[in-house]
C-alpha cells in the first residue's frame, strides 16, 4: 500500500488541508492519505496549540466520510518535539510492506535542510510537494520528488483562529462538523 503522510498541527484542520489531501490522492499515485497530527512541531511555537487530542478529534470529524483518509496519533507516543524522520522510521518498522511518502508544501520544502536527518528522508522516501506562491521548488540530488499543482485556498489556521476570537463566522472555512464542534466547545475563543 502506498501511503502519503500529511504532517501538520492542524490547528484547526480546514478546507484547504482537505483539498490538498484529496488532490494528492487523485494525482500523486498514493492509495491512502494519513493525516499525522503533530503534538509539537520543532520549527513552530506551541503556545497557541489546542490540545493534541482535541485537534485529533477535529481531524477525525473532518475526514470521517472519506475511506481513503486516515487520522493518526502516532506522534503522541513518540519523543517530543516531533521529528519527521523519527515518525517515518517508526512507521516503516511497524508497516514494512507499506511505501510511505511525505506530503509537504513548497514552503516547507524550502526549509528541509533544517530538518533532523533530512538527507535520510530524501534518500529513503518520496516527497509529494504541492506548489505555493512565492516558493521555487529546487531539485535536490538523489531526492525522489513529485510536484503536484493542487488548488490552493488563501486561508490558514491562524486566520480561522483570529476569526473565532473576533466572533466572526468560520462557515465554509472548515467542514460543518468541525465548525459545530469548535463552537460548541469554545475552542480558540480566548
Amino acid at each position: 500500500m502506498r501511503v502519503g503522510l500529511y504532517f501538520g498541527s492542524f490547528n484547526p484542520i480546514h478546507t484547504g488541508h482537505l483539498i490538498i489531501a484529496n488532490h494528492v490522492l487523485e494525482f500523486a499515485e498514493v492509495d491512502r492519505v494519513w493525516f499525522i497530527v503533530s503534538p509539537q512541531n520543532p520549527l513552530k511555537e506551541s503556545r497557541a496549540l489546542l490540545n493534541e487530542h482535541h485537534r485529533l478529534h477535529l481531524v477525525n470529524l473532518a475526514i470521517e466520510d472519506n475511506s481513503h483518509f486516515k487520522c493518526s496519533n502516532v506522534e503522541f507516543s513518540l519523543p517530543r518535539p516531533s521529528y519527521t524522520i523519527d515518525t517515518l522510521t517508526y512507521l516503516t518498522e511497524k508497516y514494512p510492506k507499506y511505501e510511505f511518502s511525505v506530503i509537504m508544501g513548497a514552503d516547507s520544502f524550502s526549509n528541509i535542510q533544517k530538518w533532523k536527518n533530512y538527507q535520510q528522508i530524501l534518500n529513503k522516501h518520496k516527497l509529494i510537494i504541492y506548489k505555493r506562491p512565492g516558493f521555487e521548488i529546487q531539485t535536490i540530488s538523489g531526492a525522489n520528488i513529485n510536484v503536484v499543482d493542487a488548488p490552493l485556498l488563501e486561508i490558514s489556521a491562524t486566520y480561522i483562529r483570529d476569526q473565532i476570537q473576533q466572533k466572526k463566522s468560520i462557515k465554509y472555512l472548515v467542514p460543518p462538523s468541525v465548525e459545530e464542534y469548535i463552537l460548541a466547545n469554545h475552542y480558540y475563543a480566548k
